[in-house]
C-alpha cells in the first residue's frame, strides 16, 4: 500500500484524535524543520525512528548515451535517510 500525504494526515489524526487542519499543520511544520536542517547542512536524528542527514555524491565520469560522449557529471548534494533500529526491527517483524 502506498500513502500519499492527504492519507497520512487523515491516519495521524483519527489516531491523535485531532483535527485534520491541526494534524496537515503539525506535519507541514515537521516537514519544513528537517527540510530547513538537512539543507543546511545539519542533521536530525529521532531515536527510534532514524536520522536525516545530507551527503554529496562525488563530480563522476558518465557516458551520453545517445553519442556515447564521456562527459563529466558534478558533484551533487543529496539527501540520506538511514533507519533506527526499532523502526528496521519493526519492519523486518512482518
Amino acid at each position: 500500500m502506498r500513502m500519499n500525504k492527504q492519507e497520512l494526515i487523515d491516519t495521524v489524526s483519527l489516531q491523535a484524535s485531532a483535527s485534520k487542519l491541526q494534524t496537515s499543520e503539525i506535519l507541514d511544520t515537521l516537514f519544513d524543520v528537517i527540510k530547513n536542517a538537512v539543507s543546511k547542512g545539519d542533521s536530525i536524528q529521532l531515536i527510534g525512528f532514524g536520522s536525516f542527514s545530507s551527503g554529496t555524491r562525488a563530480e563522476r565520469i558518465g557516458r551520453n548515451p545517445k553519442t556515447g560522449e564521456t562527459i563529466k557529471i558534478p558533484a551533487v548534494k543529496t539527501i540520506k535517510f538511514t533507519a533506527g533500529k526499532a523502526f528496521k526491527d519493526a519492519v523486518n517483524r512482518r
